[in-house]
């Protein structure tokens, strides 16, 4: 490999990882939604898989039924956070045009 060859692929490897910790400041800015019940529960988290907030329906909340509640936060705030690993792993799928790299260089 040549000299020209070697900084054109360093160049390439310096912007990819640029990129990649522009966009893991933009992910703090990507949010998701999980929910549950039929829309009852909704969690809401980014793609730095940090929870924003969740929104409960007065109507979902039976104090002889805590438990379904409990189950339905549980389901949404899952779902949220499966959401943003998607998310966040489809971002960087862009920027790295699906190169398996070593979890050093990931995220």
């Amino acid at each position: 490999m040549g000299f020209g060859n070697m900084q054109k692929l360093m160049k390439q490897a310096q912007k990819m990882q640029a990129d990649m910790q522009k966009l893991q400041e933009d992910m703090k800015d990507m949010m998701v939604t999980g929910t549950a019940g039929g829309g009852m529960v909704e969690a809401v988290c980014n793609c730095r898989q940090e929870m924003q907030s969740i929104k409960i329906n007065p109507e979902a909340v039976d104090p002889e039924d805590v438990e379904m509640l409990e189950d339905m936060v549980l389901a949404a705030v899952s779902e949220a956070l499966r959401l943003s690993q998607e998310k966040a792993a489809a971002e960087m799928q862009k920027i790295t045009g699906g190169m398996n790299l070593p979890g050093g260089l990931g995220f």
